[in-house]
């Protein structure tokens, strides 16, 4: 009887898809191998942990919003830039003196009002997302330093910079529950709402789902345009953390937020999307940054880093199609 059961388990190992948890194995082999060797470092310390969070949380929020539009099989380029205007467009304002609450509306709206853009040239004019983004990321890196001359913008506002991503709520920093409530909110859309299951179906076969019914130029227009909100939001928790608005913020996360949506189990062809693996790939790639960090590696060989977890993360979900 015993040998029998051993069998049926063994043979139940053997048929589980462990592609669907790499993500998960990887991160505790990240996680055990920086505790092991940065332990005299202060790698587990609660402050450095918690710092971890609070690079990584910015990241996870606007990974989730392109978790959506990967899975539609679209990309979105020009998130960090936006994140760069939002935040100083809702700095502007508070600067003002309009009320934070409709100042962070200002900030939101311009994110959306991108992403809108960004969604009907794709939809209108069948430019292909990658390139209609890359201008757009351009043309918004532009827009951040005319409007300011390069010059930052403070924020003076207290509850302002405690709300967007400054302050902390019982030695939690207010971004975890952010990434929390993001998370929750892009998990349940894309598992149980019919908005979840259309963009699925877009992304893997744009034809079926068309005959299928779905209007997949509103699907690639709302992913677009909820990645633009997600920028927005991501760019008023960076002008609340650092208590400015900077045409700097979010330089360089668009390569972040694809490598951690890939790592986390989505497709870069489409079709395949997993939230919970977005947050968790975020998580992994802010891990990698501070474990190299504390072992004394420059910006340069952080990047070096970056670029080969880039490519391993799409060959892997390559090989994973072929399969």
């Amino acid at each position: 009887m015993q040998s029998k059961a051993s069998n049926s388990s063994g043979s139940k190992l053997l048929t589980i898809d462990w592609r669907k948890y790499m993500v998960y194995i990887a991160f505790v082999v990240v996680f055990i191998f920086f505790a092991v060797t940065l332990h005299d470092q202060g790698f587990l310390t609660t402050g450095n942990l918690l710092n971890i969070i609070r690079q990584t949380a910015i990241i996870a929020i606007m990974a989730v919003a392109m978790t959506f539009v990967i899975g539609a099989a679209q990309i979105d380029l020009s998130i960090g830039s936006i994140a760069a205007l939002s935040s100083l467009t809702c700095a502007l304002s508070i600067q003002a003196g309009i009320p934070i609450v409709f100042s962070a509306l200002i900030g939101l709206a311009t994110g959306v009002v991108i992403g809108f853009i960004n969604g009907m040239l794709i939809t209108r004019l069948s430019i292909p997302s990658f390139l209609v983004t890359l201008g757009m990321m351009i043309i918004i890196s532009g827009a951040a330093m005319w409007i300011t001359h390069t010059a930052p913008v403070p924020i003076l506002n207290d509850s302002f910079n405690f709300i967007f991503g400054g302050g902390s709520i019982g030695g939690i920093p207010i971004l975890l529950f952010w990434m929390l409530a993001i998370a929750i909110i892009g998990h349940f859309i894309l598992k149980k709402a019919p908005f979840g299951r259309k963009t699925l179906a877009t992304g893997g076969n744009e034809n079926a789902a068309r005959f299928t019914g779905i209007n997949i130029n509103r699907v690639k227009l709302w992913v677009m345009t909820s990645s633009g909100a997600a920028a927005a939001l991501a760019g008023m928790l960076y002008a609340g953390r650092m208590s400015s608005g900077r045409y700097t913020f979010g330089e360089g996360d668009e390569m972040s937020v694809i490598a951690a949506v890939i790592l986390g189990g989505t497709s870069l062809f489409g079709g395949t999307a997993t939230v919970v693996g977005s947050v968790i790939g975020s998580l992994m790639i802010g891990m990698i940054n501070n474990g190299l960090i504390i072992m004394g590696l420059d910006v340069s060989q952080q990047n070096v880093v970056k670029g080969l977890i880039i490519i391993l993360a799409v060959a892997f979900s390559k090989k994973a199609m072929q399969r």
